[in-house]
């Protein structure tokens, strides 16, 4: 059944409040503009036209269910580019821009090698080569379920996938890199009921926890950042807010790493950890 948008908005807009979702009208809009085929800025000069009501409510439900926004549409933004996400893969989250802006202000120009672990959908990379078009780069991922979203993500692009355990991978890289990078799981599995039920519902486990103290992924992407990265070359980790003495208290304690400092993300929580490598 063809109906106008406009006449839709509203009462999706209210069922996905009533279901408890943080922005109703945001993701109103955002399905709303997904059903018709257009951008969400493009809504404006659309709503004379029809959509399909049918299609259009089965997204608001599945949003009110509690299946992420990104999932339904197919897309994530990060930084200056999207990326393709679904079952299977993390989300890239807005905090994780600041990490990659940081790196990207690093980084010398044409040349550099970077390396991405735990890179999921690869949205890191993404955005580095988008911005910086000459380094060399590769993304690790050992998840078979997200190496697909990466593989389908780095499809003509200078990333090149890597599927791989990453305590092991690309060891013909050792001491060449510039830069590493990595977005690893950091939630200690005794919060898991602090994490959101959408979350927990759909995005994989993997991604998200790293045993007890969350810092298990943290040390082993220390461990291979000292390994593949050439002297002076830089670590970069995402870690939990509360790992804001924790983080870098373990990568100084390896005696691989001078100038090791954390830093804030866009709600001036402790976020992410440098250090370069000696």
């Amino acid at each position: 059944m063809e109906i106008r948008p406009a006449s839709l908005l509203k009462s999706a807009a209210e069922h996905l409040r009533a279901a408890g979702i943080a922005s109703p009208e945001v993701d109103a809009r955002t399905l709303l503009a997904w059903a018709m085929g257009v951008e969400t800025w493009q809504l404006a000069t659309e709503m004379t036209d029809e959509v399909d009501a049918e299609r259009f409510q089965e997204l608001v439900e599945a949003r009110a269910a509690g299946w992420p926004l990104q999932y339904l549409t197919g897309v994530a933004y990060f930084c200056t580019v999207s990326v393709a996400v679904g079952p299977g893969v993390f989300i890239p989250r807005p905090e994780t821009e600041v990490m990659t802006g940081w790196s990207l202000a690093k980084l010398a120009g044409e040349g550099s090698t970077v390396v991405e672990l735990c890179a999921g959908s690869g949205a890191i990379s993404l955005a580095i080569a988008a911005e910086n078009g000459g380094c060399r780069q590769f993304a690790v991922e050992l998840d078979a379920e997200a190496f697909r979203w990466l593989t389908m993500n780095c499809a003509g692009t200078a990333v090149e996938p890597v599927h791989a355990d990453m305590a092991i991978a690309l060891p013909e890289l050792n001491g060449t890199v510039d830069l590493v990078i990595a977005n690893p799981p950091y939630i200690p599995d005794g919060d898991r009921r602090l994490v959101a039920d959408d979350v927990m519902a759909h995005e994989p486990e993997l991604a998200l926890f790293a045993g007890p103290d969350g810092l298990g992924a943290i040390a082993v992407v220390t461990q291979v950042a000292a390994r593949l990265l050439k002297p002076g070359g830089l670590l970069v980790c995402e870690h939990d807010d509360t790992h804001g003495t924790s983080a870098p208290a373990l990568i100084d304690a390896t005696g691989q790493f001078d100038d090791v400092q954390d830093h804030l993300d866009l709600a001036q929580r402790p976020r992410f950890v440098t250090a370069r490598r000696r």
